[in-house]
């Protein structure tokens, strides 16, 4: 199945449906990783579109020399939309002159852990418990996530620019 897809910068008035979205898919308006809590409806992201909804969604953060990426969703997987939307976030952190592209997954996250690096990001870091902590920011958080695996740790992923 063929997707015409078109990908644009967020704007302030984005933010009434990129609140529900990100809730849709992350259980809560609010992310927590690394021990940071954030908001992205209120953070810089890129959108991805056809003629008839929002097919994605992407939000980072440029800090320090180095761009995060703090969310990505696509609702029709496989056709190319979270490959478009880093590769938009990839060019803004380029330009912004990041040395590196990273983000947090979770250790039961698999197909994110693939995804990523068949896109070119690499085993950075492990950060083993961390998510146990980030429960006390956001106690929303399951225990088990992706076929019943325990959430316990969260892994960097990077991509040097």
């Amino acid at each position: 199945m063929a997707s015409h897809f078109t990908i644009r910068a967020t704007t302030p008035g984005d933010r009434d449906w990129i609140k529900p979205f990100i809730t849709d898919h992350w259980g809560s308006s609010v992310v927590v990783a690394h021990g940071t809590t954030y908001f992205p409806h209120d953070l810089p992201g890129f959108v991805a579109a056809d003629r008839e909804s929002y097919v994605g969604l992407i939000s980072y953060r440029i800090a320090e020399g180095s761009c995060e990426i703090v969310t990505l969703d696509s609702t029709r997987p496989g056709l190319g939309i979270g490959t478009a939307l880093i590769g938009a976030v990839k060019d803004k952190a380029k330009k912004f002159g990041c040395a590196r592209l990273w983000l947090v997954t979770t250790n039961d996250n698999l197909d994110a852990l693939g995804f990523y690096q068949k896109r070119g990001f690499v085993l950075a870091k492990l950060y083993r418990d961390a998510v146990t902590e980030a429960r006390r920011l956001k106690p929303s958080i399951p225990l088990y996530g992706i076929e019943s695996i325990p959430i316990r740790d969260e892994i960097e992923l990077e991509m040097m620019l």
